[in-house]
């Protein structure tokens, strides 16, 4: 009887053991990496990335990423979600970097255009 009890906590305890295992082993929300796509993305249409040709595909890959993960998120896929939204917020840092870079080319182009115009002012007046 005494071998049966010994036994019997014996497997319990393993089973409690590996019940505690798994639970310490579930993949935990993205609720940061969530957070941190989302910034990047609005960050990215507040310059502009929406309606910026070079950078309107990655921004709108971006979005579409972040709603997938929702939806994993919803469906408790959290290590797919993270993954989803490692992409989104890559995509909508690069839709941020196209949409400066195309803004720093305009103002270069105004700028030179600027200093002619001012050049030929000058050139003329010096005649």
């Amino acid at each position: 009887m005494n071998m049966k009890l010994g036994m019997l906590t014996f497997a319990t305890a393993a089973t409690a053991v590996v019940a505690a295992a798994g639970c310490g082993t579930a993949y935990p929300a993205p609720t940061q990496r969530l957070a941190d796509a989302q910034s990047a993305n609005r960050s990215a249409m507040e310059l502009g990335a929406d309606k910026q040709p070079d950078a309107q595909l990655h921004y709108k890959l971006s979005e579409e990423q972040i709603a997938k993960a929702n939806v994993v998120l919803k469906d408790g896929d959290n290590k797919r979600a993270d993954m989803m939204l490692i992409r989104a917020k890559a995509d909508a840092e690069l839709a941020l970097a196209l949409a400066k870079e195309a803004k720093a080319k305009q103002e270069a182009q105004q700028a030179a255009e600027q200093a002619k115009t001012q050049t030929q002012a000058v050139q003329g007046a010096a005649q």
